[in-house]
């Protein structure tokens, strides 16, 4: 579900004082290393050591390098291909608990297989719920993640799930823009009420893009509803994948008489020709977060950390504090 919200201009991320928390221990996975390095700087505290071991036929095994005996462990791993990410993510999982953690909390930033969330058609795996299953059944008390593809998944779970939204994130900075013909566009019908929640919390109108595929990943057919004549029309999803969508929907805004085009998306995914089709593109810019490491850089992407709205909720989650305040939202789902 997609909330509305509104954000006072004081608003900042509680500050804690660099002092090490002596229930709290946070690791993380390899390919997630780089974020968690972040999150413990803003946290106060420093990465907890853990180990991964290769064996010569490509098995590996992970163990921690310090006692967490009764400590509450926060484990930072997106689970993104290949499979050896949320392979190592199950078996941290599974080393805290013999290691008689207090509590075990998975930090994922961004849930892969979130896009295989139902039967879309006969004899396929839901690969959303398998993995909610391999996580709760290997040992997690807790899910913290960010803007999953499809909100039905935190129902997957039978623990609880912190899901957040990088708009806290994104919003201030399309504040700091000042556009005064701002307006916001889902770049497809699925994601119609989170751009109408851009649109709403901004005050401007917004388009949706109307796109029918044949095949996952290639759109045949693209028309606009909205008009975006003279508008600097922001695109907002919740990933980029291979890029082909958005920047479709990019052409066809500025065909429309745009006067600028960007986009916002939580996960950059960028498979395939993503890269080139963003630098093909009209976009002025494209705003991501860190929930996914980027390997080549473009001066038209920029990458906005979640390292302080992630270390702010692992205070919060171990505090028992309100987490929905963070967002100022009128209903809330944490």
């Amino acid at each position: 579900m997609i909330f509305s919200f509104t954000f006072a201009p004081h608003f900042h991320f509680h500050q804690i004082i660099a002092m090490q928390d002596p229930m709290v221990s946070i690791f993380a996975g390899r390919q997630s290393k780089y974020l968690a390095e972040k999150i413990v700087q803003s946290y106060g505290t420093s990465l907890g050591l853990s180990e991964v071991v290769h064996f010569s036929d490509g098995e590996f095994q992970t163990s921690y390098e310090e006692n967490i005996r009764g400590r509450d462990v926060f484990i930072v791993q997106s689970t993104f291909p290949p499979a050896d990410n949320i392979l190592e993510l199950l078996m941290m999982i599974d080393a805290a608990k013999r290691a008689s953690a207090r509590k075990i909390v998975a930090v994922i930033p961004y849930f892969g297989y979130a896009r295989q969330d139902r039967k879309d058609k006969p004899r396929v795996s839901i690969g959303a719920k398998m993995i909610s299953n391999l996580l709760t059944s290997t040992g997690i008390n807790r899910l913290i993640t960010i803007d999953l593809h499809a909100d039905q998944i935190q129902g997957f779970f039978d623990v609880p799930v912190d899901h957040l939204y990088a708009s806290v994130i994104f919003y201030p900075y399309l504040q700091g823009l000042n556009l005064d013909n701002l307006m916001m566009a889902s770049p497809d019908t699925g994601g119609t009420r989170r751009a109408a929640s851009y649109a709403k919390a901004l005050g401007t109108g917004f388009a949706i893009c109307y796109k029918q595929r044949n095949k996952p990943n290639v759109v045949e057919k693209m028309r606009l509803i909205g008009d975006v004549k003279g508008k600097d029309v922001v695109l907002v999803d919740d990933i980029i994948d291979t890029g082909g969508s958005i920047t479709k929907a990019a052409n066809l805004i500025m065909d429309k008489g745009a006067k600028s085009v960007r986009a916002i998306a939580t996960h950059p995914i960028f498979s395939g020709n993503a890269f080139e089709n963003i630098e093909k593109s009209p976009f002025k810019e494209v705003v991501v977060t860190d929930t996914i490491p980027q390997k080549q850089k473009s001066d038209k992407i920029k990458v906005l950390t979640t390292a302080n709205l992630l270390s702010e909720v692992i205070k919060r989650v171990e505090n028992y504090e309100s987490i929905s305040s963070l967002f100022n939202i009128g209903q809330s789902t944490k």
